[in-house]
């Protein structure tokens, strides 16, 4: 028994437009059978919503290994004890579960209006067909512009990935640092990077510090909000395509000194004192 491969998305949509080319747009059920045909070598080239969702989670659970389990985590809460992030895990996990819902929701919808647009584009062509017929140039034309709508969806599966990951990075340094107690934030931009689209006020964050509003420095009188209170700003990654983080802060003696208040000062002070009396 010979076993026929099923044919590639570019091998039916040439035969569909060679078709349509020859004898125009006249037999609505053929184009039916054909648009079917269409979906399915779609469908068949883009990949199966479960292997795209796999992809997915595999990306953002290397991303959370990374910052859990391999101790990545420190580049953005230096002060947090390994024993502070086992304490959170379960709040870490249900942030990588939300963000893996979340980025395989956007796949599934992208999904559907790649294969959506490019049956639309075949229907849209064949229907302002001239009498004469079309060139081979036109078809070639055609069937470039079709495929490129396949091709964008695999960019934007590529855009989304990253993205979520981002915001999982930043959600992930959020937990783990206010449970252990930040107090504040210094910001950091990309905008130096080369072809990074950077906003503005981003950029004009960066190395700025933004005290975490309910902290206990912040109640017991030691610092200052700085350049602003964290919670009253968009949060890194927070926006589509934002690469910033934060790094944060859990003693008033690593924040500029204009942060301090006079009893903040003096609060340093005392612990200076007492560390020169235990040695």
């Amino acid at each position: 028994m010979n076993y026929h491969a099923p044919q590639s998305f570019q091998q039916v949509l040439a035969e569909v437009l060679k078709h349509i080319a020859d004898h125009g747009y006249s037999d609505q059920d053929r184009m039916e059978e054909y648009l079917l045909r269409l979906r399915m070598a779609a469908e068949r080239e883009i990949g199966s919503p479960q292997a795209a969702d796999k992809a997915m989670r595999d990306a953002l659970g290397a991303i959370y290994g990374r910052l859990i389990d391999q101790g990545g985590v420190s580049k953005y809460a230096p002060e947090v004890p390994r024993y502070t992030i086992a304490m959170v895990r379960p709040q870490l996990r249900a942030e990588l579960d939300r963000r893996v819902m979340a980025a395989t929701d956007l796949i599934k919808l992208r999904r559907g209006e790649a294969i959506d647009k490019t049956l639309r584009q075949v229907v849209g062509w064949t229907t302002s067909i001239p009498p004469g017929g079309v060139s081979d140039e036109s078809l070639r034309e055609v069937k470039k512009r079709v495929g490129d709508s396949l091709k964008q969806y695999r960019f934007e599966c590529r855009r989304v990935s990253i993205d979520q990951g981002h915001k999982l990075v930043n959600n992930v340094a959020n937990i783990v640092a206010v449970d252990n107690g930040a107090i504040a934030g210094e910001w950091h931009s990309h905008w130096r990077q080369a072809g990074y689209n950077y906003r503005k006020d981003h950029k004009e964050r960066d190395g700025k510090f933004f005290a975490v509003k309910d902290s206990w420095a912040v109640r017991e009188g030691l610092i200052k909000k700085g350049d602003g209170y964290l919670e009253d700003i968009t949060q890194p990654g927070q926006e589509p395509f934002c690469r910033c983080f934060v790094r944060y802060v859990s003693s008033p003696r690593r924040l500029p000194d204009d942060m301090l208040t006079d009893k903040g000062r003096q609060w340093i002070a005392q612990g200076r004192a007492r560390q020169g009396m235990a040695a």
